[in-house]
């Protein structure tokens, strides 16, 4: 099995799957439905897991050097200001994990991974090319194009995000769903952020209704800033301008980061937006991969990692030789969808750590305060922690 494979969109999960299949001597068309190959966004997050499957895709050396690594996760309660619990990522952690816990630009990451598709000759990439739809036979897996045309192959990859065409058709499940949760987002350069603000760390600063996270990226050269409110949103949006004034209104629960917050510049608002877990998102020679499989709000930090972990397992499936893609994509599909919908389900459940108020909130603090750094390390192992990727039972489904 050595045809042409077709994936719908540049993206992270797209870039990452054309390598994966690339590596193994497949031509990949990718098909990016914008003018050029980039990446929207600032911060990104990548747990162990996620640079296990980098390093599978031969560019984990190169995300860590744009990469920043961290020391801890720090969990904050924004309205006392009181340090409740902080998660090690060094020593004992790395050692259990094989792997650090790192930050990094999001345009970095996908760069990384546009150059090496780039410097190898059986993938294709094709700029402009909005994917609408899908056919196949018992042969191929054929994309329509808008505004005409096709292109055909062994099997057809969809990797075109949270609103994917090619999900449309094989789900059929409509929009996806509105968290209610409006978040702001902005950087901020490192020479403006004050000395107090930890610059090694990922920092949480949880309140009622909301919360705010800020770590470095770029090389340490900027803060990434999230400023998450639960306001009952009903309509999408996506980059609206935001003023300084009304996000430091919406999170004014939070004293302690109120001047923090005045500094931000350009801060743009999104609605959060995810999907119920679904059982199938493979049809034939057609899949699904990434945010077009199983798209998860950001809170477990955990979106860009399970997008990789899916390319390392398609790559491997679909080795030459292996036998009918529509098997291959089966068993994708059945080795990957329980451990995807748990992560699913803990990113939308992590709100309830994030957002409560009064005695619930002094009753987690409590809780937090409670566990040791072994306990809070095999609290994530289920997703941090995880180095083969196919047919694993997450600890939340065991």
């Amino acid at each position: 099995m050595n045809d042409t494979i077709v994936v719908a969109g540049g993206g992270i999960g797209g870039l990452a799957a054309a390598l994966a299949l690339g590596r193994r001597g497949h031509r990949v068309v990718v098909l990016e439905r914008n003018a050029e190959f980039s990446e929207l966004g600032a911060g990104i997050q990548l747990a162990p897991n996620g640079l296990h499957a980098l390093d599978r895709l031969g560019v984990g050396d190169a995300v860590r050097a744009a990469a920043t690594p961290m020391r801890e996760l720090r969990f904050m309660d924004g309205v006392t200001g009181e340090h409740v619990t902080s998660l090690p990522l060094t020593g004992q952690y790395r050692r259990r994990f094989g792997r650090p816990y790192v930050v990094v630009h999001r345009a970095d990451l996908h760069r990384q991974l546009l150059d090496a598709c780039r410097a190898m000759p059986g993938i294709e990439l094709r700029a402009g090319l909005p994917v609408t739809g899908y056919t196949q036979t018992g042969s191929s897996a054929t994309v329509r194009l808008d505004g005409g045309g096709t292109v055909t192959g062994a099997a057809v990859i969809g990797a075109d995000g949270i609103h994917s065409r090619i999900r449309r058709q094989l789900v059929a499940d409509g929009e996806p769903r509105i968290s209610g949760i409006t978040v702001y987002r902005t950087v901020l350069s490192m020479a403006h952020v004050p000395a107090g603000i930890r610059r090694d760390a990922v920092t949480w600063w949880a309140g009622p209704k909301c919360h705010f996270v800020h770590y470095p990226i770029a090389g340490g050269r900027l803060l990434n800033m999230a400023a998450s409110h639960d306001d009952g949103a009903t309509t999408a949006v996506t980059g609206v301008p935001a003023s300084t004034a009304l996000v430091q209104e919406r999170l004014a629960p939070l004293t302690g980061v109120h001047h923090l917050l005045g500094l931000g510049r350009d801060w743009r608002s999104w609605t959060l937006v995810d999907r119920e877990p679904v059982d199938r998102w493979a049809d034939g020679r057609v899949v699904l991969l990434g945010d077009a499989a199983h798209p998860m709000l950001h809170y477990a930090a955990q979106g860009a990692c399970q997008a990789l972990e899916d390319a390392v397992v398609l790559g491997e499936l679909l080795e030459p030789g292996s036998g009918s893609v529509a098997e291959c994509l089966e068993t994708f599909n059945l080795q990957r969808r329980e451990r995807t919908a748990a992560v699913q389900r803990v990113s939308r459940d992590s709100i309830r750590l994030w957002h409560p108020a009064g005695p619930e909130a002094a009753a987690r603090n409590r809780m937090l305060k409670a566990m040791t750094a072994g306990q809070l390390h095999d609290a994530v192992a289920w997703m941090h922690g995880v180095r083969e990727f196919g047919a694993q039972r997450s600890g939340a489904a065991r």
